[in-house]
């Protein structure tokens, strides 16, 4: 894969964001359990993820899936959030396979079953472009964090789950997004003004199923 295109995952494609700002108390972006996709826009970077709400069969709720087959593409919202208001984000996510092979360290093993990253878009200037990754690893442990193997110290990768976590099974997961950036970023930030989420193997050239539930931002 080009540098170029994986680059694009954590710069390119971000840079020219028009952004709403939200207040509220709590703010769903992603609503995949009301059938609602509006506003995430697909960005291709090498290959085409399949992302597409059904229904899961263990909560008879829809969810978003994503199917990868030597893909990387993502979904994107564009929306500013202030995170003095809503730091919290919540979401929960499944998996259906490792990616057994990958070192995700390298360039090579750049890829994750799932992935949910928030944004703070750099316009222009797009060296200021910063990025949480908020990953389901496979061979990293849980609590892991290091500087993305192309995006170096801009983009923090953070193992939320790894191969000790089950399979098929969904897990819950809430973090402090102004905390997060304070804490592996050094940096004081009142918006975001993105959040994506991926599944990609095209470093690995494998396969990778995965599931997402509702995004929300909370006041705690």
């Amino acid at each position: 894969m080009a540098v170029l295109n994986t680059a694009q995952k954590y710069v390119v494609a971000l840079l020219l964001i028009t952004v709403q700002v939200s207040a509220a108390d709590s703010i769903t972006l992603g609503a995949f359990s009301t059938g609602d996709l509006k506003q995430w826009e697909a960005h291709v970077f090498q290959g085409k993820t399949d992302y597409a709400l059904v229904t899961d069969a263990q909560s008879q709720q829809h969810v978003l899936k994503a199917s990868s087959n030597d893909s990387a593409s993502g979904l994107v919202k564009k929306q500013r959030i202030d995170l003095t208001k809503t730091p919290f984000i919540t979401w929960r996510w499944k998996i259906n396979n490792y990616l057994t092979a990958v070192q995700e360290r390298t360039k090579a093993g750049d890829d994750y079953a799932a992935r949910v990253y928030v944004v703070v878009d750099g316009g222009l200037l797009f060296w200021q472009t910063k990025s949480i990754n908020y990953v389901w690893a496979s061979n990293i442990p849980k609590q892991t964090v290091w500087p993305n193997a192309y995006a170096g110290d801009a983009v923090k990768m953070l193992a939320l789950r790894s191969k000790t976590d089950a399979l098929n099974t969904w897990m819950p997961e809430k973090r402090n997004v102004r905390e997060d950036f304070k804490r592996y970023m050094g940096l004081d930030i009142q918006f975001i003004d993105a959040v994506a989420l991926m599944t990609d193997t095209d470093n690995s050239h494998a396969t990778a199923t995965a599931f997402y539930g509702d995004i929300t931002f909370s006041e705690h």
